[in-house]
């Protein structure tokens, strides 16, 4: 069967070099208008996205998660001149993660539909655990309940990856 849909979500692969331009706002509109129709559990929609574009924060954002992975110098962001945050409430039990999660992946198949490069950076729930993270959290009006599920990074990809095979057994029938 072919659908367009269908096709743009067989080749999506994850961006991990960007060019240093600045994404168009119509894309960045259009990824987050997806973002927004992910389902979530009870319909409640509590997920947030935050946008940031200002490389300083990026930076910032980047050195806490650099730290929280173990590598203080390293670079997880690949240069992507736009993050994407998404965070869900916590105090939900055990749906939150599953709501933002979602989130996460309209965004990142919306991202390839509309020609860019993204990947999904975890430790956002460590980064925005930490003192300096809720800090930002509270700057954006993010509820203290709420915690971080992924970063969503974006850009123009340097080159497009190739596909893997999928795995043979990936399906079980019974």
């Amino acid at each position: 069967m072919t659908n367009i849909v269908l096709d743009s979500l067989k080749t999506r692969r994850s961006c991990r070099s960007y060019q240093p331009d600045q994404i168009k706002p119509e894309e960045l509109s259009a990824v987050l208008e997806a973002g927004t129709w992910a389902p979530t559990a009870m319909g409640t929609q509590e997920p947030f996205i935050v946008v940031v574009q200002n490389p300083d924060k990026i930076a910032q954002i980047e050195r806490l998660n650099a730290s929280v992975m173990g590598n203080p110098d390293g670079h997880p962001f690949y240069g992507a001149p736009t993050l994407l945050i998404v965070f869900a409430d916590a105090s939900r039990g055990g749906v939150f993660v599953e709501d933002g999660s979602l989130v996460m992946g309209n965004l990142l198949n919306a991202a390839h539909a509309v020609g860019l490069g993204s990947c999904w950076i975890h430790r956002a729930r460590e980064v925005f655990g930490t003192e300096e993270g809720k800090a930002m959290m509270k700057e954006w009006g993010v509820p203290e309940t709420y915690a971080g599920i992924g970063n969503c990074i974006l850009g123009y990809p340097v080159q497009e990856a190739p596909a893997k095979p999928r795995k043979d057994g990936y399906v079980i029938f019974d």
